[in-house]
């Protein structure tokens, strides 16, 4: 997909106010001067459509309002917004997170709008036309899709505001989701699965997100009316329908290993729907993939140890809970060491401790620290030569390190704007989406090969038949804890226990600094205060990104 940035117009911009010499208008970019029908200004419109995508998603925003507060992540060390995780009533509309995820969301669907809105005029070939408008209706549903899953009825505006409005009105929740139904059936109606700019929103992309926000409409506020809902509106039959349909596309496939999805040398991978797209180049990458920097313990003030590239930059906002831990099988599942990073190398001679008499105690390359994973390594711990930890003496700045978004191509140890793309449809989770769709539907027995499918390929070699499931076993709380293995970390969680109504319950039994002041009204987060009268003013993005 083009990239492009409106950093130089703004450096521009910037220096001509300093000077305050000479106000005449500078033609900056080739865009200003264009009519909205040219396609060269509607294509600027398509891309700045996806450009608020990269505000969310690998963002420490999109972590924390997702991740913290659940059952399978905590608070770290440091970092603001703690709240979020514990529930306080600081978590309230004047948070930024929320207020601006509301602010970006509603700029980005009116320059979607925009797009939608202008089409008819554009002078373009019409199959192309409509490929971007599908585009652009995709993002917008995925946009409000975020939106009404946080905040529960919110303002739908589907035509673009010129002017500025004062005020607003909430729409039920339903009519919100059958505006994004209706976009994502025209996007799958209208693109392909292949693109060849990389990174544009595909086929696969729509039914993906379709299985997904079928499955989430199941959810109300009443759970015992979801069973009336789903006879009503056949959402759990619709949502295995479209993740089978990108599953029997022949398009995707499962990578044989887990660890392979997330080989930074391959991040094009046949596992991927769909993903964010984040380069190496600063003008173009916006904040960066900063996902590598949240989920790292505090490993560069051990001994024998100094922070690189290599091992990350730990800012320790976020921390697994023992819940989380617990639930690798570590003798056949391979997810837990794959995307854990337990064991730090010695980088540091001078402070590689010393024994009495005064040989150092390990060389440069041996283990410096290890967090175990057994309280029954704590007899070592007074053995071994290098820092031990075992779970009894993890802390808010030791833990086991999630790894998979880790990023050793950074320009420099501090360098906070990572270049890897942020995968966020993965096949993987298809086939959990169609396991928990068949399973809410009454089709336990096709549900079952679903889930297998994705355990099998998680087995260590050779354990791959006791990885799977029995039909008993196969529960909605089994499929959540498969999710928590499978995708832990990648912005998903807060959402997955609201939509499957155990997001209190959860948090009470497994995150305990959430766990005294959750209450079920937390299932919506609270919408900014002033947001309402303010929610579509004048909120196009710029086109030249």
């Amino acid at each position: 997909m083009e990239k492009r940035t409106v950093a130089l117009l703004v450096a521009a911009l910037s220096a001509g106010l300093a000077a305050c010499v000479d106000l005449d208008e500078q033609l900056v970019t080739g865009l200003a001067n264009k009519p909205y029908d040219s396609p060269q200004v509607f294509e600027a419109l398509v891309n700045a459509t996806y450009e608020p995508l990269r505000s969310f998603w690998a963002q420490e925003r999109g972590f924390t309002v997702t991740e913290f507060g659940t059952d399978i992540f905590t608070k770290g060390a440091d970092g603001s917004h703690k709240y979020i995780n514990d529930y306080t009533t600081q978590l309230n509309a004047d948070e930024s997170f929320f207020r601006d995820t509301w602010d970006d969301f509603y700029r980005a669907i009116n320059t979607a709008n925009a797009v939608i809105g202008r089409a008819p005029i554009v002078q373009m070939d019409s199959s192309r036309r409509a490929q971007r408008v599908a585009e652009a209706r995709f993002l917008r549903a995925l946009y409000y899709f975020v939106l009404v899953q946080m905040y529960g009825p919110v303002t739908l505006t589907l035509q673009e505001t010129q002017g500025v409005t004062t005020e607003a009105r909430r729409a039920p929740v339903d009519s919100v989701y059958d505006a994004i139904i209706d976009d994502l059936r025209y996007a799958e109606a209208n693109l392909d699965y292949a693109t060849p700019d990389y990174g544009r929103v595909t086929k696969g992309a729509a039914q993906h997100l379709l299985a997904k926000v079928y499955l989430t409409r199941l959810r109300s506020d009443d759970p015992a009316a979801d069973e009336a809902l789903k006879q009503q509106a056949g959402d759990s039959a619709n949502a295995a329908d479209f993740a089978l349909r990108v599953i029997s596309s022949g398009r995707y496939q499962l990578l044989p290993r887990f660890a392979d999805v997330f080989d930074f040398s391959n991040e094009r991978n046949a596992e991927v729907v769909w993903s964010v797209q984040f380069t190496t180049d600063p003008l173009t990458t916006g904040n960066g993939n900063r996902g590598h920097l949240y989920f790292l313990m505090e490993y560069d003030v051990m001994p024998g140890m100094k922070r690189d590239i290599a091992n990350g930059r730990p800012f320790k906002r976020f921390r697994p809970t023992p819940f989380l831990l617990g639930l690798y099988d570590r003798s056949k599942d391979s997810r837990y060491d794959a995307q854990f990073t337990r064991v730090w190398y010695a980088n540091n001679t001078a402070t590689i401790p010393r024994d009495s008499t005064g040989a150092p105690k390990f060389q440069l390359g041996d283990t410096a620290v290890y967090v175990s994973a057994t309280d029954a390594d704590t007899a070592l711990v007074k053995l071994k030569p290098y820092r031990l930890y075992t779970p009894r003496t993890y802390a808010d700045n030791i833990f086991p390190s999630l790894n998979k978004f880790h990023d050793g191509f950074r320009l420099s140890i501090n360098e906070e704007r990572g270049s890897r793309d942020y995968l966020l449809f993965r096949l993987d989770e298809t086939y959990l989406i169609a396991a928990e769709a068949l399973l809410r539907d009454g089709r336990a027995a096709d549900a079952l090969p679903y889930i297998n499918a994705v355990r099998r390929r998680a087995a260590i070699p050779g354990h791959e038949t006791e990885m799977e499931l029995t039909p008993a076993q196969l529960t909605l709380d089994e499929v959540l804890n498969e999710r928590a293995r499978e995708l832990a970390g990648e912005t998903m969680r807060w959402f997955d226990l609201v939509r499957t109504h155990t997001l209190v319950a959860r948090v009470r039994a497994h995150n305990p600094d959430g766990a005294p002041n959750i209450q079920p009204f937390h299932v919506l987060r609270p919408i900014p205060s002033t947001q309402l009268q303010r929610t579509t003013c004048c909120y196009t993005q710029n086109p030249g990104y």
